[in-house]
């Protein structure tokens, strides 16, 4: 193995040794820093001199498929990882800076990692999500800040539906996070004409009993998501908003009927991630969520925020109880 592979493997094994979810690596005039992204915060861990990352970065760019010789456009790209016994995957992402190139790395464990139980902190909550599974036919949505964890559960909540049930399952994604056993999963490609509206349209043709798609990114694929889930079809996807009560507001922006809402929104979850302090236990996150269902999901189609309904718990409000409950300290 070469000098510069080796290296590489060395800093994708300390990175996982430290659970660390990122690697970013910020280039300087002479040097270049190397951060890792631990439990949400973002630490600085060695500088590298720039001629040793620029090998380095050729050497991940190449693995991962990228073009080596494009430096002025951002490039983004996946690759697997296997830290002995474990597999993982690693999303990359190139952006073009004045003398070199960032790049940044997200660590995504294997589906065989994903426990669906340990993702939240509150049990009740999960109760709930599973309880949305149930329908055959309607649309789940799911917000919150970039690298909350939607796509993750999303992903245990489709495993966790297919053990029970011989679904035909279909993901459309942009890229591809994990390989999931027993579900077709399609990468987007805007360059070659698979995009989220082209795929969804592909995917109605093949017989899906749930559809998954990334992102809700524009109208279009909002209004097919629509009609899929008008259609019969079970339907998950992430939307970019504020909260629970700004999705609906941000549905509403691009053009989807009252009607249609009332018709398909099984219900929101808006998603945080927090720092779990437990004793004798390596520090690690769990997700709560503020969840828009029944009621108050009626509610907030027609403008009125779930705030004045008793029974709408706010991200304020379930800090509360964590910190309360001993779970985490701000």
């Amino acid at each position: 193995m070469s000098q510069i592979a080796t290296k590489a493997r060395d800093l994708l094994s300390s990175a996982i040794h430290h659970a660390a979810s990122d690697i970013h690596f910020s280039p300087n005039d002479e040097s270049t820093d190397i951060y890792f992204r631990m439990v949400g915060r973002r630490t600085f861990q060695k500088s590298l001199p720039n001629p040793t990352y620029q090998k380095l970065l050729a050497y991940f760019k190449f693995t991962s498929g990228m073009d080596i010789g494009e430096v002025t456009k951002p490039q983004n790209a996946s690759l697997e990882y296997r830290d002995t016994p474990l597999l993982y995957h690693l999303r990359l992402s190139t952006l073009p800076t004045i003398k070199s190139e960032s790049l940044a790395i997200r660590i995504l464990p294997s589906a065989e990692l994903l426990k669906l139980d340990q993702l939240f902190l509150f049990s009740h909550q999960l109760k709930t999500l599973k309880s949305w599974l149930k329908r055959s036919s309607g649309m789940i949505l799911f917000t919150g800040a970039t690298g909350c964890g939607k796509t993750t559960t999303m992903y245990a909540l489709i495993q966790t539906l297919l053990h029970e049930k011989p679904l035909q399952a279909i993901t459309l994604e942009d890229p591809i996070e994990k390989n999931l056993n027993g579900i077709i999963q399609v990468q987007v490609n805007e360059r070659a004409g698979i995009t989220y509206d082209a795929g969804l349209k592909d995917a109605l043709r093949h017989d899906p009993d749930l559809i998954m798609v990334g992102e809700i990114r524009d109208k279009e694929t909002a209004h097919f998501a629509v009609r899929a889930a008008l259609s019969g079809h079970l339907v998950l996807s992430t939307i970019h908003a504020k909260d629970a009560f700004g999705t609906i507001q941000r549905l509403k922006e691009m053009n989807i009927k009252t009607v249609d809402l009332e018709q398909t929104l099984i219900a929101v979850a808006s998603q945080q991630l927090i720092n779990l302090q437990l004793p004798d236990s390596k520090p690690r996150r769990a997700a709560i969520l503020e969840l828009l269902e029944k009621t108050t999901l009626i509610q907030a189609i027609h403008n009125i925020p779930p705030s004045k309904d008793p029974s709408f718990h706010p991200f304020e409000t379930l800090r509360r109880k964590a910190y309360a409950l001993g779970y985490f300290k701000d």
